[in-house]
């Protein structure tokens, strides 16, 4: 005799669900609306709460509504739940032949309810489809890289129930007399309390990857130009000064180059500002295009454009310069601006980077001064 009934168990665990399906659907309403998923958990979760609402009153539902209802119910649930990690990952979700799957399940558990009577197979289908659902969730999030805790936590959840729904099978179809969802043995209770524990688990989980994405959109928002894409101009001090000091510990070489987009203002007076928004963009686009992993082009201000080279030397970074120089005076459909360009390196220990920007800044207007669209050295 189990010391805790199954029907309590089941009734707890969809209140947990009812209260996370809640709190999934204020982090939908709060989070940016580039975190997708929140709203197929929370969904998800809603229907969990419905089916432990129908398990729980199954001797006092109709059979059709208590045992086959309820089954259609978690095999939503759960399904709407991996639908929902798919969105979160930029999977594009397949949903017709899953639902169709559902849908010839229901149709095979009806059968085996009303006409024809066999908790045995219906049992091996709820065990198979909750495995099959459990285990390609598990699977997806596991191709998902870098494994993160919250990650690594959804995962294993899922393949534990996963393996929960085959041990549960294989002990059914050894003592059926145990079987049945609300029967109070140790064994069934284990099994729904686990269940109860693993979808509290889940509920976390998402949460906490939720929670890494939006970490993740604020530390790219605080380092990015909205417009641009390209690094800020706070990002690109701290990073010059670092690969500064690297250079005097290793003895090494770095450059900077600063650029200013030429006429850049009668761009914007002829042809409007998103015109000159999207010769800014094309820039960036352009000379990253041309760099190294390891460059860095970040938004210096306007329409000027610093670009931090590590282990660079003057003459390179010139080549480099001239190469977005050339790349930029290229004909392009619509309007367009040339460069001209500040290149410096640094020139001893004593060097600092208000120094190294400092050079690059009065070299950038000399090639303004001499005709622009050239590259000049600081």
């Amino acid at each position: 005799m189990a010391l805790i009934d199954p029907r309590t168990v089941i009734l707890l665990a969809g209140a947990m669900c009812g209260l996370m399906s809640l709190v999934l659907y204020s982090l939908k309403h709060n989070y940016p609306a580039s975190i997708k998923g929140l709203g197929e958990w929370s969904s998800a979760l809603l229907i969990l709460f419905l089916a432990g609402i129908v398990i729980a009153g199954q001797r006092v539902l109709p059979d059709v509504i208590g045992g086959v209802m309820s089954n259609f119910l978690l095999w939503s649930g759960v399904y709407l739940a991996y639908v929902g990690s798919q969105r979160f990952f930029g999977v594009r979700p397949r949903t017709v032949p899953w639902m169709a799957l559902i849908t010839a399940a229901l149709l095979v558990s009806l059968w085996f309810k009303v006409f024809n009577p066999n908790y045995t197979v219906r049992l091996v289908l709820f065990t198979a489809m909750m495995g099959s659902f459990f285990a390609v969730h598990a699977w997806l999030i596991w191709k998902q890289r870098p494994i993160t805790f919250a990650k690594a936590l959804t995962m294993m959840v899922l393949a534990g129930m996963s393996a929960i729904q085959v041990i549960r099978l294989a002990t059914a179809l050894i003592d059926p007399s145990n079987a049945g969802i609300l029967d109070t043995s140790s064994l069934q209770a284990i099994y729904v309390a686990s269940f109860a524990f693993a979808i509290l688990l889940f509920s976390i989980g998402t949460v906490l990857m939720a929670t890494d994405r939006l970490r993740t959109e604020l530390e790219y928002m605080a380092t990015h130009d909205s417009l641009t894409n390209a690094l800020t101009r706070r990002h690109m001090d701290e990073a010059s000064r670092i690969e500064l000091e690297r250079c005097r510990r290793h003895g090494r070489s770095m450059a900077v180059l600063l650029m200013d987009l030429d006429h850049f203002k009668a761009v914007n007076d002829t042809y409007g500002h998103q015109a000159g928004d999207r010769v800014l963009i094309n820039l960036v686009i352009k000379v990253n295009a041309l760099l190294r992993p390891s460059d860095q082009l970040g938004r210096h201000g306007g329409e000027e454009f610093m670009l931090l080279l590590p282990e660079t030397s003057l003459e390179d970074a010139v080549q480099v310069a001239e190469r977005i120089r050339a790349v930029c005076a290229e004909p392009a459909q619509g309007p367009a601006c040339t460069v001209s360009i500040g290149v410096t390196s640094a020139l001893n220990d004593q060097d600092t980077v208000d120094a190294l920007v400092a050079r690059a800044d009065a070299a950038m207007y000399r090639a303004k001064k001499k005709g622009r669209n050239r590259v000049e050295l600081g």
